[in-house]
């Protein structure tokens, strides 16, 4: 691969990429180009064009750079992560999610009490997220309001743009992992406070953990303040049977799980991440697309822990916004090219098992981790959407060297064979907003 010097210029200069350039523009239509070019300025997509004589002629003296026949594809967002579980990825995994959480989730968490602990955990975890091209991503922190600013300050200096939250929760967790409800909302407006003046580009999500974790007067005073401040939130929603069961008993006052949420405040509209969303019933499901919410599909950990799988072709039909996440640590790797093609491989057995629920498509799949996810947080960051090279789209970019094959492949062949088979190790460059993000924290 060739790539001229002119790479790396600070996006406030106009730039040509020109490779072998896909993305889905429509859930249904992976765009391809063969020595396609991509024109950016100012770190946004101002056109995207079938080869270099189609570029306007206002741009073709812009310095270019070109990357041969390596593959450019839009950077992966993922809507639903732990951060402070990644010490503990793969572990505990024969378990159901309750069991699992008291075992393995809540003691891991609580050694975020340790700010030491904390920074060298959260580097090795935003390094791993540039490695395997997240580029974008909501996280959940832990209770700990010093471990939670550690995290932004990481990925502030780190060049990534995700959005996070200090995790809320003053009921049923441990000894060790456990805050007062006034502890949590005071802790949360001060990391509020603090990633406002300190972390710029690092949006805050407010985070309850979940209904069990989280009074009736935790969940008011976090609905208040994400409406005082204007900020998204994102939760856990219907993951499990004994979940659903739990919050029935807990809030007999309301209709559903989903029911909670709303009466409490906590549906934000379009500015509202539920994750897993398998035991939705009709009611729920209107819930949701009413306030606009956006689920995120956990296929890897879903299995993982016998949760269940998420119906997401009758959600897409039924009119709600689905993306694609890793949850790790229930999903064992925060690869985001493994979880799009666990998404296709549980709606294939959903078909299996119900006829009227066709299989996801890859392209579908990967408009899920990288359009539909941008379009979220473009929403609730006010910033440009990412996730596509259309035109008013951030330039966040993967370049993906050529895989080995013993035949030609086409531009949509090459991305199916990097989902299914990629590593790290094949992405040579990584963009954010036109910007190249070299290693974090390199020595």
């Amino acid at each position: 691969m060739h790539v001229n010097a002119q790479a790396g210029r600070h996006p406030g200069n106009r730039m040509l990429y020109v490779g072998d350039i896909a993305f889905t523009s429509m859930p249904d239509r992976l765009v391809g180009i063969r020595r396609g070019v991509v024109a950016v300025e100012n770190g946004i997509v101002s056109g995207c064009y079938e080869s270099m004589a189609d570029v306007p002629a206002d741009w073709q003296d812009v310095p270019r750079t070109d990357f041969g026949d390596a593959l450019v594809i839009p950077g992966f967002n993922d809507l639903h992560i732990h951060a402070p579980q990644y010490p503990t990825a793969g572990l505990g995994l024969d378990k159901e999610l309750l069991p699992w959480l008291e075992t393995y989730t809540f003691p891991a968490e609580a050694r975020f009490a340790s700010p030491d602990y904390a920074r060298i955990w959260y580097r090795r975890f935003i390094q791993r997220m540039w490695e395997v091209g997240t580029l974008r991503f909501s996280a959940f922190a832990t209770l700990h309001r010093e471990a939670t600013l550690t995290l932004a300050r990481l990925a502030q200096e780190s060049g990534l743009r995700p959005v996070l939250g200090k995790v809320n929760m003053d009921r049923n967790g441990s000894e060790e992992l456990s805050e007062s409800t006034e502890e949590s909302l005071d802790n949360t407006v001060a990391v509020i406070e603090t990633m406002r003046s300190e972390t710029p580009d690092i949006g805050y999500i407010v985070t309850p953990r979940f209904v069990p974790s989280t009074t009736p007067e935790l969940m008011r005073g976090l609905a208040e303040i994400a409406q005082r401040y204007d900020l998204p939130v994102q939760s856990h929603l219907s993951e499990n049977r004994g979940e659903v069961a739990w919050v029935r008993e807990l809030h007999p006052e309301c209709a559903s799980y989903t029911d909670v949420y709303e009466q409490y405040g906590l549906l934000r509209d379009g500015k509202t991440i539920m994750a897993h969303c398998i035991y939705l019933d009709d009611e729920e499901i209107d819930t949701l697309r009413r306030h606009d919410v956006t689920v995120a599909h956990c296929p890897q950990s879903n299995a993982n822990l016998t949760s269940g799988i998420m119906p997401a072709r009758r959600y897409l039909e039924q009119g709600l916004h689905v993306t694609i996440a890793s949850d790790v640590d229930a999903g064992h790797v925060p690869d985001m090219n493994r979880h799009i093609a666990a998404a296709v491989a549980v709606s294939k057995l959903r078909q299996t098992q119900y006829a009227d629920e066709t299989a996801l498509r890859l392209p579908e799949a990967f408009h899920m981790a990288t359009k539909e996810p941008g379009r979220f947080l473009a929403a609730a960051t006010g910033q440009a959407p990412a996730g596509s090279f259309e035109p008013g789209y951030a330039f966040d970019a993967l370049v993906v060297e050529p895989m080995t094959s013993p035949w030609e492949l086409s531009v949509a062949e090459r991305v199916e064979q990097f989902i299914y088979t990629g590593t790290p190790a094949n992405i040579s460059h990584r963009y954010v907003a036109g910007h190249e993000i070299p290693r974090p924290f390199a020595e």
